[in-house]
């Protein structure tokens, strides 16, 4: 069917056409929208909710390790024990709680120790320390007495020697 115009006349048809969205791909001669337009800002926004999430993250594996330190810590000084299971050196150390409180069992001298300075792999739990640690007070040649893990710290709570005035009597 044929439009008609006035006096009974066909009129021409005429097409109209709509230009196409530019996709990504065709750039066309003159440039026009490219990758880097289309999807610059959304890479960029995706790229820092993402370091966001992994600081997010760290602060969150930082404070349950703190947790658990406090936890241990905690468990140790008021009951004694259980000992296992026991944060890693490396929790501890993420946690910030850098040093371990000990005691010895003969002579009762107590003492701080850094957790940092220890010789053992980072993924050592801190109750297998016990067994390696002796008391230098009360030690004799042949035989030098356990240590009793108290706690760990955040801050060296004993100070390595006690410390006397020379003006003070003894």
């Amino acid at each position: 069917m044929a439009a008609v115009g006035v006096c009974g006349r066909s009129l021409p048809q005429l097409l109209v056409g709509l230009r196409e969205p530019a996709n990504a791909a065709d750039n066309g001669r003159m440039g026009g929208r490219n990758r880097q337009r289309i999807f610059g800002d959304r890479v960029r926004g995706a790229r820092i909710g993402a370091q966001h999430a992994r600081e997010q993250a760290r602060e969150a594996i930082r404070a349950a390790d703190a947790a658990e330190c406090l936890l241990w810590s905690e468990q140790m000084e008021g009951f004694g024990g259980p000992a296992q299971p026991s944060p890693t050196i490396a929790q501890c150390l993420n946690g910030g709680y850098g040093w371990l409180e000990v005691m010895c069992r003969r002579c009762e001298t107590r003492a701080s120790l850094p957790l940092d300075a220890t010789r053992r792999p980072r993924d050592t739990p801190v109750w297998k320390l016990e067994a390696a640690l002796k008391c230098r007070s009360c030690a004799t040649p042949r035989y030098a007495p356990p240590v009793h893990l108290i706690r760990l710290t955040r801050e060296r709570k004993i100070a390595p020697y006690p410390w006397v005035h020379p003006d003070d009597d003894r």
